[in-house]
């Protein structure tokens, strides 16, 4: 239980200290392709030398980084229509005639050549959530409530959950409230609990429901109640947190002039379409088309997707440069990739500055691409993404190349042994408090 509660720890610090970016569905891999990546390991580490590494936190922090902002660009590149070479930069691109009504993007599957119909959306209302809203009590009074260990029940999503908490006599009515929102909110079970003012010396306890709308009939998304709680009744009604406020209701709208409901803002339109839902409709024929570019102009979002993508990873990247020289290499070595297919990237429209950003002129890329040699064009960014998904992938197995290190001795040629952690030594980097 004790080795769990630790290895929980490590990975909330991981994630909380030095991951920068939300994990996607890129993340995921087919155990064939773990194994790949434990093979790779296992053929850097045979030959990889000994050596000794700057420990400093603030060195691991940059080893992580790097390890974390070469994912961070695979997952731009994979995010543009996957990474097999057929597909890459294919994905389609969404437009959306109203962005401020409504967002969307493509989520479905087409054949070549398939007509994607067009939609037109309009809201008549939106999803929300559940509000309770208690008793406003004088803030600075001494709570009016026996001394007792007290206890309620919450039932949220078909769960029920009991929170139990002691009340001293001499607590006021804020200090309870704050010390239950608290409670409620690190509980995790769905609610965002906070106290709210009256501004006359009062406050109350604001209950908020994480969900939005009803499912299966329901007509509410959370009930709070102490009748058949297991410790000391009675703050429910004194603290009113069961009163609602605001009940949860469904998002409606109409696709084509069809009238559709949902429990939440972002729904899926005919498999082909995810769309986010922004505001009420105010007025007749307010309302919003969305659709699929024409494939030159999704070419054109995409390969300008792609050089954001890379321009971020190298002024992340330089920021390093002083502390840690090192990085400048990582920056050289991407900037070698980019002025290998230079010459061809000119005739598309992409140029190159003295910090070694790459811009996109989409006019000249648009010409490119419906010309003759169109084909010859896609296949140069197609390369070049290539290449730039291979050096993400030698960052992510070994960062530590880039970190300063002292060699204490090389392994002898045909006759070394597999040490599978030399260049994996981030890893043991999250795990030095913790041992």
């Amino acid at each position: 239980m004790a080795y769990n509660a630790a290895l929980n720890t490590v990975y909330y610090n991981y994630l909380t200290s030095y991951a920068p970016k939300s994990t996607s569905r890129y993340d995921a891999h087919k155990k064939s392709e773990l194994r790949n990546i434990y093979n790779s390991i296992i053929k850097l580490n045979k030959e990889s030398p000994l050596y000794f590494i700057d420990n400093r936190k603030e060195t691991q922090n940059y080893a992580i980084g790097l390890k974390e902002n070469a994912r961070q660009l695979r997952n731009t590149i994979a995010s543009l229509g996957g990474l097999d070479e057929n597909q890459m930069l294919n994905k389609k691109v969404t437009y959306s005639s109203n962005e401020e009504l409504a967002e969307a993007s493509f989520i479905g599957s087409i054949q070549e050549d398939q007509e994607i119909p067009s939609y037109n959306i309009e809201i008549t209302s939106l999803a929300s959530g559940q509000v309770n809203i208690g008793s406003f009590l004088p803030s600075s009074h001494t709570v009016d409530l026996p001394e007792d260990t007290y206890s309620f029940d919450v039932t949220i999503n078909d769960l029920g959950y009991e929170f139990q908490y002691h009340v001293r006599e001499d607590e006021t009515n804020k200090e309870v409230q704050h010390r239950l929102a608290r409670l409620l909110t690190n509980a995790d079970i769905g609610l965002n609990v906070d106290v709210v003012e009256d501004g006359k010396g009062n406050s109350a306890l604001r209950l908020t429901s994480t969900a939005m709308g009803l499912k299966n009939e329901q007509h509410s998304i959370f009930y709070v109640s102490d009748t058949n709680t297991s410790k000391q009744r009675g703050s429910v009604d004194y603290f009113g947190i069961d009163s609602v406020t605001a009940k949860p209701s469904n998002a409606e709208y109409r696709v084509n002039g069809e009238r559709r409901t949902s429990p939440s803002n972002r729904v899926t339109i005919d498999n082909m379409f995810e769309v986010q839902l922004k505001r009420v409709s105010s007025f007749a024929g307010d309302n919003t088309e969305i659709g699929i570019k024409a494939d030159v102009d999704s070419l054109t979002e995409n390969i300008s997707d792609l050089l954001d993508g890379y321009n971020s990873f190298i002024r992340t990247t330089a920021d390093y440069s002083k502390s840690y020289p090192k990085s400048n290499r990582l920056v050289g070595e991407m900037g070698q990739i980019a002025w290998r297919y230079y010459s061809d990237f000119e005739k598309m429209g992409v140029t190159r500055n003295e910090n070694g950003f790459l811009s996109l002129d989409k006019e000249i890329l648009r010409q490119a691409a419906l010309s003759d040699g169109g084909k010859g064009s896609l296949d140069t960014i197609k390369d070049f993404a290539n290449s730039i998904l291979h050096k993400t992938d030698q960052v992510s197995l070994n960062p530590m190349q880039y970190v300063e290190k002292t060699i204490v001795a090389y392994k002898n040629p045909g006759h070394n042994f597999i040490t599978p952690y030399v260049t994996s030594a981030y890893t043991g980097m999250m795990y030095n408090n913790y041992c």
